[in-house]
């Protein structure tokens, strides 16, 4: 196992789409992952600037949270496959629930045949179990839900911790439950890693992002995706106050694009620049320090000891 800190050029991208939705990319020196399989005439552009940023052409991973319409639209995700030839798929591990979703899914299976190359994941409970247990301060992404499912889609989503790169990147589809919230902060790894949280379902206040929630896990930074005429006027009031509460900056797509990049030598600090809408005009720049790079800038004994003496018992990772 190698541990101490290693030097990942990494990116990620919170893309404007113009409408409800949520798109979103996570670049960390080697792969690049797409999550969500939105593409319009609002974000085609701006990912394909991304995509030569990142010196890639085409997509490691195309991880999708939910069979939502908002996460995982036909027409969008026919394109991404034909265009972006995705290396990866993970999909949403529940039954789809709707004619759109059941036709996307089709569409992932016939690409998979198409390409016997491309891996195919079905993230569901059985696929969770069957990981390994993961170490705490590490560069392995883990995956801690659906460890079951629930008659409500929301809290089906898949819940992935993407660390790989410099900085750390928490994605919590539309899960809405209280009970998967607690489960989630009283994971070491999850309660201490997370360095950008992108809120669960848009920023709804749907008894998810709590009190309790935030004051555990501490985020240095919120996203939410939200359309700047968005109906539902994402993210609410009282999760605005929370985020105010626990001084966790709040950054939308709203105004424009967020991006995060690592700061040379790419193993401490990353900084967020605020895009105005349509340009590369920056609205507002910020830069922060990785919370892990404080646990393995310790020499390499040091790290060691905190691997083995403090292992989390249940989480689970997936590369």
């Amino acid at each position: 196992m190698r541990t101490g800190l290693q030097a990942k050029h990494t990116r990620f991208r919170a893309y404007q789409l113009g409408c409800e939705g949520s798109s979103f990319s996570y670049f960390d020196g080697f792969r690049f992952t797409l999550i969500e399989a939105r593409l319009n005439d609002v974000n085609r552009r701006t990912l394909q600037a991304e995509l030569r940023a990142c010196g890639v052409n085409k997509i490691g991973c195309l991880h999708i949270t939910s069979w939502d319409a908002d996460h995982c639209a036909e027409v969008d995700l026919e394109e991404t496959l034909a265009k972006l030839n995705p290396a990866k798929i993970e999909y949403p591990g529940y039954p789809p629930h709707t004619e759109t979703a059941e036709k996307c899914l089709g569409r992932i299976l016939s690409f998979k045949e198409r390409n016997p190359a491309c891996v195919v994941q079905r993230v569901d409970p059985p696929y969770i179990k069957s990981l390994e247990p993961a170490e705490s301060w590490g560069y392995h992404d883990i995956f801690y839900h659906p460890k079951y499912l629930s008659e409500d889609s929301n809290n089906n989503s898949t819940v992935k911790l993407f660390r790989t790169g410099c900085f750390n990147i928490a994605s919590l589809g539309d899960v809405e439950d209280v009970g998967i919230s607690s489960y989630l902060r009283n994971h070491r790894a999850f309660r201490e890693e997370v360095d950008i949280m992108i809120l669960a379902h848009h920023g709804a206040d749907n008894g998810f992002t709590t009190s309790a929630f935030l004051r555990s896990v501490q985020p240095s930074v919120a996203i939410a995706s939200s359309n700047y005429d968005s109906q539902f006027e994402h993210p609410k009031p009282e999760i605005r106050e929370l985020l105010h509460k626990y001084q966790i900056p709040l950054y939308t797509t709203k105004t424009g694009d967020v991006v995060i990049v690592s700061v040379p030598p790419h193993t401490r600090r990353y900084k967020i620049v605020n895009l105005m809408a349509d340009s590369e005009e920056l609205s507002s720049t910020t830069e922060l320090v990785t919370k892990k790079s404080e646990k393995l800038g310790h020499n390499l004994d040091t790290v060691r000891n905190i691997f083995t003496g403090r292992r989390p018992p249940f989480t689970s990772f997936g590369l």
